[in-house]
């Protein structure tokens, strides 16, 4: 899985590159070459075109000198300004030079008049001034160069890449200059840095493309790093195989234990979404009150009818639920229950104990095999998912992570975040790798943190960061469905780990095409995002 790095571990990573007999010249040569590829994948007839690339003096603006000199060799108009009139990279200026492109110098252009021209005529605009170099503020020309670059291709139809990432990025905290020019497209190498997935400066990423510029794949320095980007050839590789001699019980079966009279929609789009991500069998506990209204959407699943008090679940079902799970081989609890006290009973009786019998609590004297802490007499439960109102309520149990079967799988979203740990959405949205991985480890589960770049994390410490950040996610059921498809491949056997990273991205890639379908993110539903799921699916295994 590729990795997510600071600027330090990235310095590391290219000087074991180097002693490892990788050039510095030789992977300046593949970032070049990998822009020039991804821009001729975009722009058609690059021969036709006016390129404008603004190259710093560094190794950075060594990648901008590669492009300019391919694009030259393809017949385009290639002018290249940089930002000092002397730099690092003479040999690369003057391969750029014989190709047939155009070099000016801040003596050459000293009011920037040849540069603002040139910008006004450009198809393509090509940011190569520091990458991971760049400071905070900007300084001097660098500064007025981004500036005039932003006021004149405001409105325009202009392809804007950023070699490895926008200048004026921090790549370790996602702070940005205020002269910052917004990619299109960022076009990154050997590894993302960690502040392209922190805002502001996402923002200023755009698209994130991770080039390959040619590090071997054993580098000693790539075992300590936790940090991982979740991608589409990796989560194919988990989704389990589908033989032609299969059955429904090879899939699995997996319960889910949802809605209420407010709420009868979160239990369709789990259901639902446990069975689009191909399990066998999904059992559906509801209050009998809705059972109608969600069978008539989802006949593929069997029922169980929990009793409920003023429309939602009561704890007098905990009884059946139990007797549920003998035959089950992943559990969903949460999605819209509300929550009322009758429903706090429920699960309470859940995942009551004989240590709650003695402090007075809600007893319930079960086997317990497998349990976190087995001093909790809690019953034995297949693999977890907890979601939504299921965490506000088990929360309100002392100790309650120790209470759920090992590497539980929770999916807070900001909000449950905060509530499960006390503090502000604000700490948590501004920290929120750290704040979900210290939780994870101290809770000793699996951490979905929702949001824009969904972060999964371990009790170990590993964490993985998914690539999409869609507004089109940012509606009711969304999570429902998300809940539902962890819950699906936990049901097929995956491991906690492996079911949370698969399921997000899958959830995020079905976010990405439901947009391009819908064509606005104002209009997307939670229900387009499950039907496109099988697409999702297809775009991974392929």
């Amino acid at each position: 899985m590729p990795k997510i790095v600071t600027v330090e571990q990235m310095h590391m990573l290219e000087s074991e590159a180097v002693s490892c007999g990788v050039s510095y010249d030789h992977m300046m040569e593949m970032a070049g070459s990998a822009v020039f590829e991804h821009i001729c994948a975009r722009i058609t007839d690059i021969s036709s075109k006016s390129f404008v690339v603004v190259a710093g003096p560094g190794n950075n603006g060594g990648d901008g000198f590669v492009v300019a000199r391919l694009l030259a060799a393809s017949g385009a108009i290639v002018n290249v300004f940089t930002i000092n009139t002397t730099d690092n990279n003479a040999d690369n200026k003057q391969k750029a030079l014989l190709a047939g492109a155009t070099v000016i110098t801040p003596e050459d252009d000293y009011k920037m008049e040849i540069y603002t021209s040139e910008i006004r005529k450009a198809d393509v605009f090509i940011d190569a001034i520091f990458g991971t170099g760049a400071r905070v503020p900007l300084k001097s020309v660098a500064a007025k160069m981004l500036g005039i670059a932003s006021v004149e291709l405001d409105g325009r139809e202009v392809l804007c890449v950023a070699v490895d990432c926008p200048s004026g990025l921090d790549c370790d905290t996602g702070v940005v200059d205020e002269h910052i020019l917004y990619a299109d497209i960022s076009i990154t190498f050997g590894a993302a840095k960690i502040g392209q997935f922190i805002f502001p400066g996402a923002d200023a990423v755009g698209e994130l493309v991770l080039a390959d510029i040619g590090w071997p794949s054993d580098l000693s320095a790539l075992d300590s790093i936790q940090l991982n980007l979740a991608s589409g050839a990796d989560v194919g590789s988990m989704l389990p195989e589908r033989s032609r001699d299969s059955h429904k019980g090879t899939f699995g079966t997996a319960l889910v234990v949802a809605g209420s009279i407010n709420y009868s929609g979160a239990a369709y789009l789990a259901a639902a979404g446990a069975y689009r991500v191909g399990t066998g069998l999904v059992t559906v506990a509801v209050p009998g009150i809705i059972h109608g209204i969600v069978a008539s959407q989802l006949p593929e699943a069997t029922y169980i009818i929990l009793p409920s008090d003023m429309g939602v679940i009561s704890d007098s079902g905990v009884s059946i639920i139990r007797q549920a799970l003998e035959n089950v081989d992943s559990l969903l609890l949460g999605p819209g229950w509300g929550t009322e006290r009758p429903t706090a009973d429920f699960i309470h009786g859940i995942f009551s104990s004989v240590k709650d019998d003695v402090t007075g609590g809600i007893g319930f004297s079960v086997e317990s095999k497998g349990n976190t802490n087995a001093e909790f007499d809690t019953p034995r439960l297949p693999p977890t998912v907890v979601d939504a109102d299921g965490l506000r309520l088990l929360a309100q149990l002392p100790e309650w992570y120790l209470r759920l079967p090992e590497l539980s799988v929770l999916t807070p979203h900001p909000g449950e975040m905060a509530f499960l740990t006390g503090l502000s959405i604000d700490e948590i949205q501004s920290d929120r790798i750290n704040v979900a991985s210290r939780f994870a480890i101290q809770w000793g589960h699996i951490v979905v943190l929702k949001g824009a770049f969904t972060v999964v994390c371990t009790p170990e410490g590993n964490v993985t960061v998914n690539p999409f950040a869609n507004a089109a996610l940012a509606c009711a059921g969304t999570g429902d469905v998300l809940a539902g498809l962890i819950a699906g491949l936990l049901a097929q056997g995956m491991q906690p780990h492996q079911a949370a990273v698969a399921g997000t991205f899958l959830h995020g890639l079905a976010g990405e095409i439901a947009l391009s379908e819908v064509g606005t993110a104002a209009s997307v539903l939670a229900s387009d995002v499950l039907d496109v799921t099988p697409k999702a699916i297809s775009s991974v295994m392929s």
